[in-house]
């Protein structure tokens, strides 16, 4: 006789007893059929049973009593071993028990015509007699394209926002005459020396305070900006007196 099968279920069974899990193809959910106890169970506990009471009274008379208790008990392991091993009468008690469980929870699974899925109530799209992945629900599929378009347009305007303004060339975060991390202050944390830029006398370049050097040309940085005509203390780096107009 043949037994139907499907490859979504997993098999419980015991020795004592034949239960399975039924699953659905879609969300992975399922089911587990109702527990049947085995009857070839039952005749391995009772042959257990005959051989320590054959055993015992053997232990308390002794002699041949004692040889027909070993006897059975040794009868008795070897049911037990043959059962172990899953006897044909256990193999035909489990197809049976399948063929029962299946037909336990084949109305709580639909098979879709389209994608041959066995899937749960929960999977199953009444209105188009199909599973949802083949037919997703129409508000389902709605809300979610809805969402997928405001993530896009969230990460989109995320891309193009300014979340922060400020002058980089002004935050010096290593201090030029100590080495060690100075703040964001205008002074050094560590060694008070001063922090910021300043600009080369000569090609204008943007240098730390505290070099004595430009990075740029190699110019020295403590070339004065006072004024030769009036004395006025000009900014480095500025061509012409800006109280007199003299030429620096």
């Amino acid at each position: 006789m043949l037994h139907s099968f499907t490859r979504n279920y997993n098999d419980l069974s015991t020795d004592a007893g034949f239960q399975f899990e039924f699953y659905c193809d879609c969300c992975g959910n399922g089911f587990k059929s109702s527990f049947k106890k085995s009857s070839t169970y039952g005749q391995k506990q009772k042959s257990q049973k005959v051989g320590k009471f054959a055993s015992t009274l053997g232990g308390l008379f002794g002699g041949k009593v004692s040889d027909l208790g070993y006897a059975l008990e040794r009868g008795s392991d070897f049911i037990s071993d043959r059962l172990g091993e899953q006897t044909l009468e256990w193999r035909r008690e489990q197809e049976l028990s399948f063929d029962a469980a299946q037909a336990e929870v084949r109305p709580l699974f639909k098979k879709c015509p389209a994608c041959n899925q066995w899937v749960c109530s929960d999977c199953w799209n009444e209105d188009d007699g199909l599973c949802i992945t083949c037919a997703p629900r129409e508000a389902s599929y709605v809300a979610q394209a809805r969402n997928q378009a405001m993530r896009r347009n969230i990460d989109e305007a995320a891309e193009t926002a300014t979340v922060w303004q400020g002058k980089l060339e002004t935050r010096t975060t290593v201090c030029p005459n100590c080495g060690k991390p100075a703040g964001t202050g205008k002074f050094c944390n560590h060694c008070g020396a001063p922090l910021g830029t300043q600009r080369c006398p000569n090609c204008g370049a943007e240098v730390a305070l505290g070099l004595k050097f430009c990075g740029e040309c190699g110019s020295p940085m403590e070339k004065s900006g006072k004024c030769p005509s009036c004395g006025y203390e000009n900014e480095p780096g500025m061509k012409f007196c800006g109280n007199c107009g003299n030429k620096l």
